[in-house]
């Protein structure tokens, strides 16, 4: 018997993306709106079942549609203006 692959809720980056920005809006910011990248890729892969390639695909797609910055340490992103008033 042939078993089918259910689809991946996170296979489209854009989703993945509004997903991560979603959990975003749910931290509360520590010094000059920082959030620890740990806040948001923790629920995204355990909680919400994301694969590490769809939070990469979809952090990469949430920065570049200008919903969130991340400091080049890679350890924080910070809600851009774009990306605060998608939960406004």
């Amino acid at each position: 018997m042939m078993k089918y692959a259910t689809g991946r809720p996170f296979a489209d980056p854009e989703k993945a993306a509004r997903k991560l920005v979603e959990i975003a809006s749910t931290v509360e910011p520590i010094q000059d709106g920082r959030i620890h990248i740990e806040k948001i890729n923790g629920p995204f892969l355990f909680a919400h079942a994301g694969s590490p390639e769809e939070y990469g695909a979809g952090l990469a797609m949430a920065i570049a549609k200008g919903w969130l910055w991340r400091h080049e340490s890679g350890t924080y992103v910070k809600f851009t203006q774009a990306g605060a008033e998608l939960f406004a």
